[in-house]
């Protein structure tokens, strides 16, 4: 799933979010975007991150935290 989190406090560095992501789901890719705030892409749901970014110190509400639409093709039957 794809998400963008606008925070409306301060959320913990990139590298430590990162890295709660990675152990949650190796393969997640997580950045910040100054238009759209912190953009993340893991095998994860929203209450899910929410609860994650909560845990290592963020102070995010579950409106803070917008899916994305799905922009799978289907081509490789993932």
């Amino acid at each position: 799933m794809k998400f963008h989190v606008r925070a409306s406090r301060p959320l913990p560095p990139l590298m430590v979010v990162e890295d709660a992501l990675l152990a949650f789901d190796p393969a997640a890719v997580v950045d910040i975007d100054p238009a759209l705030g912190l953009r993340v892409s893991a095998a994860i749901d929203a209450a899910q991150l929410v609860a994650l970014l909560n845990q290592i110190g963020g102070e995010v509400e579950p409106a803070e935290v917008e899916q994305q639409p799905s922009v799978c093709c289907g081509g490789c039957s993932g």
